[in-house]
């Protein structure tokens, strides 16, 4: 079982940045491929970014390529999101996911690929 809880999340003015850290609960997370969803009010979830559990894999949504970096540190089990010029169109709850996998470089956009979800952060840029 892996829990995850996700915090960093608030409000801020557009152009700003902000980093969201997710935090594992078992040391399964360096096993995990991991990625970030987000859900504005009255959307669906949609896909951020994902990283392979061995880290050498990394994917991103266009609408956040060149703004945000995706992050993990096994031996904190901790993923991080770097989210730069920040837009009111990234309002949303954002939500930590993780799949165990066998695969090193395995890592997926599809929200029911993931197993476990975290309970999500509030993200707002408003000004």
């Amino acid at each position: 079982q892996v829990q995850l809880v996700e915090s960093g999340g608030g409000l801020v003015s557009p152009g700003s940045s902000l980093r969201l850290s997710c935090a594992a609960s078992a040391r399964t997370f360096s096993s995990a491929a991991m990625a970030w969803f987000r859900q504005a009010a009255g959307k669906e979830r949609e896909f951020v970014a994902s990283i392979s559990w061995s880290g050498d894999f990394l994917y991103y949504s266009p609408s956040v390529e060149g703004r945000f970096t995706i992050s993990r540190d096994n031996a904190k089990n901790t993923l991080n999101l770097q989210m730069d010029s920040l837009g009111p169109g990234d309002t949303a709850v954002y939500y930590c996911a993780a799949r165990v996998v066998s695969n090193r470089d395995w890592h997926g956009i599809a929200a029911e690929s993931y197993d476990y979800w975290g309970q999500g952060t509030q993200v707002t840029v408003s000004s």
